[in-house]
């Protein structure tokens, strides 16, 4: 009975612990481009991502190759060009909710977030900052920013014959949905 009684206790230890952290692997990373001469948009729908409620860490991750694009020219050039998807194949993210302390994550309702942490591009990790939002619903939680970065500043090189089609500052938006693990 003794053994019984440990093994539900710790069964229910192991849920307790789990139920602070919330996975998908259906997130959205897309970034947008304006130019007068040309819109580029760039959408992945297969991200990885992992949340922890009890202390704001949170990581993401995305194969490269699951960009797509509206015209398959963009996305050659995207992966074999810009990204060099085969040599970089993962692009990536390790963070945390920095006024996590002013949250209660475990009430539903919409919460103003600022994340920081390191964004991991073609190898080049940068310390980034963003504000965003997450909205806790019973079972799930959506995170939602948007947010700038430079191309260059993770060594993407982009030709001068093309410069003036891409935005010197691309716009990233990244949505979350999260359920319990």
């Amino acid at each position: 009975m003794k053994r019984i009684f440990v093994f539900f206790l710790l069964v229910n230890l192991a849920f307790a612990a789990n139920a602070q952290k919330y996975m998908t692997k259906s997130g959205y990373i897309g970034f947008f481009s304006h130019t007068s001469m040309e819109d580029i948009k760039g959408d992945n729908n297969q991200v990885a991502g992992v949340l922890d409620v009890s202390t704001g860490d949170m990581v993401l991750q995305a194969l490269v190759k699951s960009f797509h694009f509206e015209k398959a020219l963009m996305e050659e050039h995207f992966n074999e060009n810009y990204m060099e998807s085969e040599k970089f194949p993962k692009a990536s993210f390790k963070g945390k909710i920095t006024n996590l302390s002013s949250l209660n994550l475990s009430k539903n309702g919409t919460y103003d977030v600022t994340v920081e942490g390191d964004l991991t591009i073609r190898d080049v990790t940068k310390k980034v900052s963003a504000k965003g939002t997450v909205e806790v619903a019973t079972g799930s939680i959506t995170a939602n920013s948007k947010f700038p970065i430079v191309p260059e500043d993770f060594k993407i090189e982009i030709p001068g014959v093309v410069r003036e089609k891409i935005a010197k500052n691309l716009e990233v938006t990244v949505t979350m949905k999260y359920l319990p693990l």
